[in-house]
């Protein structure tokens, strides 16, 4: 009788406790078979497998193929099942993902997505995460602010993984998390969120404001080739530029001997002023809308090896890289693409991420790397020119 009665009130607790349990999906990548995802790729001519691993599952990407190093790869579920859509008609109840995750080069950056079948802004509901080494998993989460979603639609998540060089690369995921939670009660985000392509905050809203020490060129098709003296003549004299081309870079560092060991407060810019831009192509009608609408742009990249004290009377690319490969050197994955300023004397104004700045105040960045993303050829006014701040420069905040 007295077993009886127990099962009965462990019923009835059951019973109780049942409205107050809510809906969650989580898969821990621990059976034999991943189960429910598809994955695919787009733009570039990247390759990519999700395979099961021991308690974990892993992306792996086959960019080798890649031309340009623009593409995207991701993994996406259909999760509408775990989920009470009814909750969002309550604007406190919001979908939440988190995921835990390891990459094999780093820094490197993910992103993770939501959507319903009805989206056509991928970007409203998209977050990237700063992955800043390889040796542990991190956790990561993100909260939609205003999710589109109502009882009828389906709910995907998405962990995506986009340019990170013309290599092969792996990625991998511990779990995955979706749930609607309460934001009042839910807590922060986890991990180094760094939002996708931010509004442009104005100059004066930073407290530093730092010239480059040193900017110089590198050649690939003459790398043994010093172009300090690169200019263009104008008749009240020459100009001295920088200038980015297919095969000639631009190189940026700064000296951040009076910010060591302050901590980065939030976002900053680079601002970089036009000499000329030449620029053209229809790209749209070679690749595709989407695809097409990538190029005609410039590249910011993290330096992280080659020569820390190169000085731009000296630099080179085969100094500067001092026998290493260029992926040794620059990290392939880059910080931002950017559409320059192309009348003469106007400012582009370029988001670098906190995660960023704070590697290039410790020195763990040496400095950015700028690239034509397509058949580009841009000049910006160097640190010699005669037209007054017009220097590249950082603008940054640091914290309090």
């Amino acid at each position: 009788m007295l077993h009886l009665k127990t099962m009965l009130n462990l019923i009835l607790l059951i019973f109780i406790a049942a409205p107050f349990c809510r809906a969650q999906f989580t898969d821990h990548f621990d059976k034999k078979e991943i189960d429910g995802w598809f994955f695919f790729t787009g733009d570039g001519a990247a390759e990519m497998d999700f395979i099961q691993m021991d308690g974990y599952a892993r992306i792996s990407i086959d960019a080798t193929k890649d031309k340009y190093n623009v593409y995207w790869t991701l993994i996406k579920r259909d999760v509408t099942a775990f989920l009470d859509l009814n909750k969002f008609k309550n604007p406190s109840f919001q979908l939440r993902v988190e995921a835990k995750v390891r990459v094999h080069d780093a820094p490197r950056r993910l992103n993770m997505m939501v959507n319903t079948q009805r989206t056509t802004n991928f970007h409203i509901d998209l977050m990237e995460f700063d992955i800043p080494d390889t040796t542990g998993w991190h956790t990561i989460s993100m909260t939609t602010k205003k999710f589109d979603a109502l009882p009828g639609d389906t709910v995907y998540v998405q962990l995506c993984a986009t340019d990170y060089g013309t290599g092969k690369y792996s990625i991998d995921v511990d779990y995955y998390l979706a749930d609607i939670v309460d934001i009042n009660q839910a807590g922060p985000d986890k991990g180094e969120l760094v939002p996708y392509h931010p509004p442009v905050p104005d100059i004066s809203t930073f407290s530093n404001h730092l010239n480059a020490a040193q900017d110089g060129l590198i050649n690939a098709d003459f790398p043994d080739v010093n172009f300090n003296d690169w200019h263009s003549e104008e008749p009240q004299g020459a100009a001295r530029i920088v200038t980015v081309n297919e095969n000639q870079w631009i190189l940026l560092r700064w000296d951040f001997e009076p910010y060591q060991n302050q901590k980065i407060n939030g976002s900053g810019l680079l601002e970089l002023t036009t000499h000329s831009v030449f620029k053209g192509g229809d790209y749209r009608s070679a690749f595709g809308e989407d695809f097409g609408m990538e190029f005609g742009k410039i590249r910011v990249f993290e330096i992280k090896g080659g020569d820390p004290e190169w000085s731009q009377d000296k630099v080179t690319y085969n100094n500067f890289l001092q026998g290493k490969s260029y992926d040794d050197v620059v990290n392939s994955q880059m910080v931002i693409d950017i559409e320059p300023a192309d009348k003469r004397g106007s400012t582009t104004l370029i988001t670098i991420s906190k995660p960023v700045l704070q590697r290039l105040v410790d020195g763990k960045t040496r400095g950015l790397l700028i690239r034509p993303l397509g058949a580009i050829n841009a000049s910006f006014y160097a640190l010699e020119s005669k037209m007054e701040n017009t220097a590249p420069k950082l603008h940054f905040n640091t914290a309090k």
